[in-house]
């Protein structure tokens, strides 16, 4: 999570939606808390950038939406609201929405240095509460390297699988999408981890 501000110890999330219509940098929201969000790097834009166009070309046909970066969803009603990366959601509730998406069915996290633990277990383990969610992906801007989190049949299990080959491919089954892991990362030149946030 970034810098918290301060002015004010909790606020409520009318407060805190109002402030973000009118500030000029993203605030995530959690339990009356609000955080400053960080710049990113060049190749997490990239990475963000490849992400989007790979899931609009399947869902924009099937009247879903994509959105990158600079939209909201709601984790926990009245409690936490975070910006990912991607969000992909079939829902005609998000579709008819204009600031928060409630229904995701995909949520990506493309890692830094400073966020990699925070995304693989705070965001991780409240990501696991939205019950429309169905991928929980996270993509390193390092190496060729992506997690995936899926929900089973049974709501509270999840299975976790890792691809690191650039010849993998990413099944998302539930969605009737694969998407080759070389794609991700096309054109992409690594930087040394020390050098990125």
């Amino acid at each position: 999570m970034g810098q918290a501000q301060m002015a004010k110890t909790k606020y409520t999330v009318s407060e805190y939606l109002e402030m973000e219509a009118k500030s000029e940098i993203r605030h995530e929201y959690y339990d009356g808390e609000i955080f400053a969000m960080a710049g990113t790097t060049m190749n997490h834009n990239r990475i963000v950038g490849r992400l989007r166009n790979l899931f609009e070309r399947k869902f924009l046909p099937a009247g879903c939406d994509v959105f990158a970066e600079n939209i909201k969803v709601e984790a926990i009603k009245n409690f936490y609201y975070p910006y990912p990366d991607v969000i992909v959601t079939c829902s005609p509730e998000d579709r008819a929405g204009t600031y928060i998406v409630k229904r995701p069915s995909i949520l990506v996290e493309v890692l830094s240095k400073s966020s990699a633990t925070y995304d693989r277990g705070f965001k991780l383990r409240r990501y696991k509460q939205i019950d429309s969610l169905d991928y929980y992906m996270l993509v390193s801007q390092n190496e060729h390297y992506v997690e995936l989190y899926i929900r089973t049949d049974q709501p509270e299990i999840w299975t976790y699988q890792t691809f690191d080959n650039e010849r993998d491919v990413i099944h998302f089954e539930k969605l009737d999408l694969e998407i080759p892991l070389s794609a991700i990362y096309e054109n992409i030149v690594f930087i040394p981890d020390e050098e990125t946030v």
